[in-house]
Formats: structure tokens, sequence, C-alpha cells
């Protein structure tokens, strides 16, 4: 994986047109906690490519999933467009299910997420027997994707969209020189599903995530992230493996890209 997915993880960034207040109202920490989230989003990838790879889920009661990932970018004239699919093991009906999510990215607008609930085809001949197509919300994407303890809101990093940013400090985190960016959500779910707040150690040379938090509406710990594996290679970065742990219920799911199965 190269600098486009090792700065945009999950891989995925897009300008965003955010209503804010006037900079005299805004602390310096959150005037630069935005231009901050502004310029991750700003980035993209320079090109179409694919990378492949194993999603692999170790539930809360230790039982342990194993299925294969395929992510791919493409680049348009207009904006570029995130697609992820996790294929499932066949189903005792002998049908093979796989989860399907595109993530469109536009430098004037917000995500758009588009996500097929389920895609089945028959494995003697390959053949389409039925899907589902939905466009969601941005609270329809505080959900897992393919039963996993990364959620759809994860993978297109939403909480860079929020309007409240601030700067916390700068540090070292895991070898990293970093600033930590506070991402505040402004209507956080009455349910008490979704995050309140995320705190992302950004990497002052790449931009990239080194690890991330996010609490629950009650200021909980609720998840944690750790991009692994994160060196230079040739010049450019490349990200072999991510994980996201739930303190909550004790579960963690790997992705694991193939660094020779990508182009």
């Amino acid at each position: 994986m190269t600098a486009r997915l090792a700065s945009a993880v999950f891989g995925l960034f897009t300008a965003v047109a955010v209503v804010t207040a006037g900079p005299n109202e805004l602390s310096q920490a959150e005037i630069q906690g935005r231009q901050l989230a502004q310029q991750i989003l700003e980035q993209q990838p320079a090109e179409s490519f694919t990378n492949m790879g194993t999603l692999k889920i170790r539930g809360a009661s230790g039982k342990t999933s194993e299925i294969f990932l395929l992510y791919e970018t493409f680049i348009t004239s207009t904006n570029w467009e995130s697609f992820f699919s996790a294929g499932q093991l066949p189903t005792k009906d002998n049908r093979f299910v796989t989860f399907n999510l595109t993530i469109s990215h536009n430098n004037s607008y917000p995500n758009l997420y588009r996500e097929t609930d389920t895609f089945v085809h028959s494995p003697s001949n390959n053949a389409l027997i039925a899907f589902t197509v939905t466009n969601l919300s941005c609270s329809q994407t505080m959900v897992p994707f393919a039963d996993s303890d990364f959620w759809i809101a994860d993978l297109g990093l939403e909480f860079f969209h929020w309007p409240e940013q601030k700067i916390l400090k700068h540090e070292m985190r895991r070898g990293r020189a970093c600033k930590v960016l506070e991402s505040t959500n402004p209507n956080p779910s009455p349910n008490g599903n979704g995050y309140s707040r995320v705190v992302s150690w950004i990497d002052n040379e790449t931009l990239g995530i080194v690890q991330a938090e996010a609490y629950d509406a009650k200021g909980k710990l609720l998840k944690e992230f750790y991009p692994k594996d994160f060196k230079k290679v040739n010049g450019q970065w490349e990200l072999g493996e991510m994980e996201m742990i739930n303190d909550q219920t004790g579960s963690r799911t790997w992705i694991k890209f193939d660094p020779k199965r990508h182009g």
C-alpha cells in the first residue's frame, strides 16, 4: 500500500464545505484544528488503485472469523470513490454473500454512502441471485461494516467532517511527532449509538492517523484504532495492517493488506 492509503487509511479523504463561526469567535486551537481537518480532507489519491487483503474479526466471545477484503479507489474528472467489498464464507444453503460499500468523495460536498446490503451469488455459476442498494444518511453510517468493529463512518472518516475541531496539544506517539486533534460531534445520537468525540494523533509528516480514540455519548472510551506496519518503502509510506478495538465489548478487528496484491 502506498502513501495514497497510508495517509488516508482507511484511504478516504475529501474536502467538505462546512458552515463555521467567524475566525474572531474561535480560539487559536479551534482555528488550527479546523485547518488541520481541512488539510486531511483535501488529500486524495493521485490515481485509481486496487488493494486486497483480509478482514479478521475476533468477537466478544473469543470466536475468530476471517474473510476476504477488496479495497478499490476510482478517480474521475469530478470526484473519486472508495469501494469496499468483504466476502463471507458460503451459507448453509450453499450461497456466497458479500458486503459492499461505496463512498463518493467530492471537493465541494460531504461524503455520499451507498451500501449493498446483500449481494448473493450461486457458487456453481457465479450468478447474481439478489441484492439491495441503500443510500445512507450520516446517522446510518454508525453501524458495523461486514459485522466488524470498523463502522461505515470509520471508513469514511466522518469525524473529520464535523464542524468542531480543536488541536489539544503536540506530542510523540508511537515514535512519531503528532498533533492531537479532537473532533466533537455537534449532534450525537440520542439513542447512544455513535461517537460524541474522537481524539486523533495526526502524523506531522504524512497527515496520517497514528492512533485514534472514539468516545460514546456518555464520554466513555468506546473504540481504539491503531495502524500497524507503518513504514517507508522506496520513498513511499506503506500500511500493511490496521486494528480496531471495541473497549466496551472486548471484540477487535484487523484489516491486513497483501503488499503483493495491489496495483
